[in-house]
């Protein structure tokens, strides 16, 4: 069977996330041993003890969903003595995901993928004073219909969709008033409801065009490799190998929106038989599911799951 790993963004934390690799496993603690260190800060701590809202800081939960993806992504390779391309044929991540998967597919190094993402967070973050952005799911409308209602709502501020996700769930991002406005419009073009989402700024709007810049400089410091597999991204969902073209691409996506349904078609007509999310939650499984019923899933984020998984590639070998 073909398959892509897809690996979560913000939304997917919890406190405690990764704890039963981290007691499980080795190399489960060497990944999270290696953030600390380099990010200088016992991220660890946070990830298991919390507290959630100290988690749930941009700067934090970026480099902390990562961190517990990358190590359940080793064990599952370890336990399997695998590598990437013996099973998988994409990689794709949410947002700071894509991060995650250029650091699984071999394009960046853990230590850098950790910097990089502490830069993106605190970039972010401070791109919009507090209480000034916003972000909203759009509920039962169209990719098409959301940029309608994000028009109207804009008037002289910005309202632009963030993340279109699957059929019936679009994200909008954008200055805090634009999003109230945006709800009698949505109510008036037949959204089921406008939800306003708990973050911390306005992601994937020009809004946060400061953060687009220091993302471009940090990238240009750090080396980035051709990863071991294509990694579908967020700004074309296409697949693209090239990391010149992928250091572009990953600065065009702070400001730009994640393409995640039309992904996950690319996938299906690429043939694509299995979307494996490799983390904290089942967000992108329940995703892939509502972009396409061809699409099989698996959620990895224990070390039941590994297993069970390892049993899957088993029975498709023999």
């Amino acid at each position: 069977m073909k398959r892509a790993l897809v690996f979560p963004g913000q939304g997917s934390q919890t406190v405690g996330m990764g704890k039963e690799v981290y007691d499980a496993f080795q190399e489960a603690r060497d990944v999270f041993a290696e953030v600390d260190e380099v990010l200088g800060q016992h991220l660890t701590k946070l990830i298991f003890e919390g507290p959630l809202d100290t988690l749930t800081l941009t700067e934090n939960t970026q480099p902390a969903l990562m961190a517990t993806s990358i190590a359940i992504f080793r064990c599952l390779l370890k336990q399997g003595n695998l590598k990437l391309k013996d099973f998988t044929q994409y990689v794709a991540g949410h947002s700071l995901g894509e991060y995650t998967a250029l650091c699984a597919s071999g394009a960046l190094s853990l230590a850098d993928t950790a910097r990089l993402l502490r830069i993106r967070g605190k970039a972010m973050q401070e791109a919009v004073p507090q209480g000034k952005g916003g972000m909203g799911v759009l509920l039962g409308v169209d990719l098409d219909v959301a940029k309608q209602i994000a028009t109207r709502a804009a008037q002289n501020d910005v309202c632009q969709v963030a993340n279109d996700n699957s059929p019936g769930q679009v994200v909008i991002s954008g200055s805090a008033v634009a999003i109230a406005r945006a709800a009698p419009v949505a109510a008036e073009l037949g959204a089921k409801r406008l939800m306003p989402l708990n973050v911390s700024a306005p992601f994937h709007s020009i809004l946060m065009q400061p953060a687009a810049e220091k993302m471009q400089q940090a990238l240009a410091e750090v080396q980035m490799n051709a990863p071991e597999v294509p990694l579908i991204t967020n700004v074309t969902a296409e697949k693209e190998s090239d990391p010149v073209a992928l250091k572009k691409l990953l600065v065009d996506q702070v400001t730009g929106m994640v393409r995640w349904r039309e992904s996950m078609l690319y996938m299906e007509y690429r043939g694509i038989g299995q979307v494996v999310e490799v983390g904290a939650g089942k967000v992108l499984a329940g995703l892939a599911k509502r972009c396409s019923e061809h699409l099989d899933t698996f959620s990895v984020n224990s070390p039941r799951d590994i297993e069970g998984f390892l049993e899957q590639l088993q029975k498709e070998e023999s």
